[in-house]
């Protein structure tokens, strides 16, 4: 491993494969698996020095934080001891090694079965760390999924400060100058700042949508969609899935939705009539979208017309934020649609630090229009139009105008929403 890479930070918006990927590398690696008959046939396998030097070779801990959530800190932490619970039972057998530390083995003890205070659910990775490389005589493969789950649901809930507290200690522990360390992959939505949660981790790289290291890995290529499209033999679908599910564009590499593509092909093989469906529709993040338009003190609506319109707008880009301070400005609403996929980049033309953005398919302009509608609808409700019936009974045009155009032109962009989704029903 290269030194310059002991602890890469990946971050591909939610259902593009990151936990397929980090689930794919724990089976590669792991010391406790013969998993050449998983890996047969597959390019990797051509590679006969990287597999005599890594595959099965490395004790590995993987640990996944998507469930790291509750609606108050207690209901969190606790699913966070369960998580480190579900890691200690399956390498149990480490607490029949008498070689071992005898404190760490009762803490391990404890950790299995949720009795941890909370200083040892911090130092958690660490330990496990230590008993493995004193076990197996080797150095750790560190994989932790969907680091900023208990982040972004710790700011929903309003306990943002305990949970980044727990997070920062249980990470730093183990990313710096750690020496049972081989290296660490780590997977999450966004890039947290690294004075956040990663300060002083040695030898780290962050490998965000904008990168090229590993553009082509996370998502499907033209290649493999036309490929797996003539493998089930839906090639006659391939214009339709296109502009449903492609469009994104991760460092230069345009890349398509797995976790919609698959889908849709999953249903093709059930009905081949079936059209194109919204797979996004209740997936995370998509509330943001209505957090922001709610803000009288921001000016995104009218870039939302021009968006759902299939138009581009340039906006600075800020690839590192924290989740306490997403709705502080306009340009961190912009970056958080990009960074988890709602937008992509219209080209590689950058001008003055800026990006252009547009809607990548018709499935993310079909959530852009039904939150703006949902938001035109609600708004109305709430507004008194007798005023507005007064200045157009009286033929005030201008009193009138402002009127209707207050809130921000809901109105036009309604027409334009129900327009929009009209002409897909056509189409379909």
């Amino acid at each position: 491993m290269n030194d310059k890479f002991k602890v890469n930070l990946i971050t591909p918006p939610r259902r593009f494969g990151k936990t397929l990927a980090m689930s794919m590398l724990a089976e590669f690696f792991d010391i406790r698996k013969d998993s050449s008959s998983v890996f047969e046939g597959l390019e990797i396998v051509r590679n006969h020095e990287l597999c005599s030097r890594w595959m099965n070779q490395y004790p590995v801990l993987f640990l996944s934080l998507k469930s790291v959530e509750g609606l108050d800190f207690e209901g969190a932490y606790g699913m966070l001891q369960r998580a480190v619970s579900d890691l200690c039972i399956s390498y149990s057998y480490l607490l029949e090694d008498e070689s071992l530390d005898e404190a760490d083995r009762d803490t391990f003890g404890k950790l299995k079965t949720c009795q941890g205070n909370p200083s040892e659910v911090k130092s958690s990775l660490y330990i496990l760390m230590r008993m493995l490389q004193k076990h197996y005589g080797k150095k750790i493969i560190l994989l932790i999924d969907e680091y900023d789950v208990p982040l972004a649901k710790a700011n929903e809930g309003g306990y943002y400060e305990k949970m980044l507290d727990v997070m920062r200690s249980l990470m730093g522990i183990c990313l710096k100058t750690n020496e049972f360390l081989e290296f660490a992959v780590i997977t999450g939505c966004l890039k947290i700042e690294k004075e956040s949660i990663f300060t002083g981790t040695n030898n780290f790289v962050s490998n965000t949508i904008s990168s090229e290291r590993y553009s082509k890995y996370f998502g499907f290529t033209e290649e493999e969609v036309q490929k797996l499209l003539a493998d089930t033999g839906f090639s006659g679908h391939k214009e339709e899935i296109s502009r449903w599910y492609d469009g994104y564009r991760f460092g230069s590499v345009g890349i398509y939705c797995p976790w919609d593509v698959l889908n849709h092909v999953a249903a093709l093989q059930i009905s081949p009539d079936v059209k194109p469906g919204n797979y996004w529709r209740n997936t995370s993040h998509n509330g943001i979208i209505r957090s922001f338009i709610d803000r009288t003190d921001l000016f995104v609506k009218d870039k939302f017309e021009i968006l759902l319109a299939g138009g581009c707008i340039q906006e600075t880009i800020c690839e590192e934020l924290t989740y306490d301070i997403l709705h502080s400005s306009e340009e961190n609403f912009w970056s958080v649609l990009y960074l988890t996929g709602y937008l992509t980049q219209a080209d590689l033309n950058r001008e003055e630090g800026k990006t252009n953005l547009k809607i990548p398919n018709e499935e993310i302009r079909a959530i852009f229009a039904d939150t703006v509608a949902v938001w035109f609808t609600d708004t109305m409700k709430r507004s008194d139009r007798q005023e507005l019936f007064r200045a157009l009974w009286d033929g005030e045009e201008g009193k009138a105008s402002e009127l209707l155009w207050n809130p921000i032109a809901s109105m036009g962009l309604e027409d334009r929403i129900l327009l929009s989704k009209t002409e897909r029903n056509a189409g379909r």
